[in-house]
């Protein structure tokens, strides 16, 4: 398996233990040598200029790094600030999102991702690598499965270059997934997002949330555990490994980590795996 695409995502703390916290994790992953890490944008452009700050330190420390990015409540003006200022950064790859439109808010503001991959192209042609989200079991606010997978082909059309995908726990969903996409002419490369599993009560309630499934299977025996944090994280991390490891076999072009700003899972899921320091196997 060569040329795969591994890489991690933080989101930006919200204090300075928080920031020396996410340093540290950086750090530790950084031995692994990702393709990149990613950092997340609130909903509406609520975390801008921590974004921003906390995309600058990871660049500083001579990471490649992504910015999410998403209209919500931003408009073209400031947007195109960020893309200008991310160039002069010498940040090459973004992650494009729909992002939420803060309630009660109107006016001009793009809200699609198809049409934020429209715009970033229009304003700095191919500079950047352009990432953008896809949803094997739906996302939760599709009308339905086709419709969704039309949306994704909207973005590569509109320039993207590929996808990382919500997290899932059900290889069979993600490559059923892959084959209705190629149906409809969709060829880019779609990334598996991978949650490892730390703590149930948290990932119930945001996959719940997000529509992420967990098997009942899975759930059950998270549940039998209770507040034993021990086993939780070794059964988490055997499910885990055991889904990574039948996504690389079965073609997926990578992976990509959601790491809750937490090393230590992510790596006992890239040592499980055999990755070398390349990201490759």
């Amino acid at each position: 398996m060569t040329g795969k695409i591994y890489s991690c995502e933080f989101f930006p703390p919200k204090s300075a233990q928080g920031d020396e916290n996410l340093a540290l994790t950086w750090e530790k992953l950084r031995v692994k040598n990702p393709a990149f890490f990613s950092v997340t944008y609130g909903a509406g452009g609520s975390t801008r200029e921590k974004t921003f700050a906390t995309v600058k330190r990871i660049k500083e420390a001579g990471l490649e790094v992504a910015p999410h990015l998403s209209f919500g409540g931003d408009n073209k003006e400031v947007v195109t600030d960020l893309l200008q200022r991310y160039r002069e950064m010498g940040i090459k790859r973004l992650v494009a999102l729909r992002g939420d439109l803060p309630s009660g808010m109107g006016g001009s503001h793009l809200v699609y991702a198809n049409e934020l991959v429209d715009f970033i192209r229009e304003k700095t042609g191919d500079y950047f690598q352009i990432e953008v989200a896809a949803y094997p079991e739906i996302h939760p606010q599709a009308q339905n499965y086709d419709k969704d997978i039309y949306y994704l082909k909207k973005k590569f059309d509109a320039g993207a270059n590929s996808a990382i995908t919500q997290y899932f726990y059900n290889a069979d969903a993600y490559f059923y997934f892959i084959e209705r996409c190629q149906s409809i002419g969709i060829n880019n490369a779609i990334v598996p997002g991978i949650m490892p599993i730390t703590n149930y009560s948290n990932l119930a309630r945001f996959s719940d949330a997000c529509g992420a499934e967990i098997p009942r299977w899975i759930r059950k025996r998270l549940e039998a555990y209770a507040d034993d944090s021990a086993s939780i994280l070794s059964f988490g991390l055997d499910v885990v490994t055991d889904l990574c490891e039948k996504l690389l076999q079965g073609g997926a072009p990578g992976l990509h980590f959601y790491t809750m700003n937490k090393a230590e899972q992510v790596l006992a899921l890239w040592d499980n795996l055999q990755l070398d320091q390349s990201g490759q196997t």
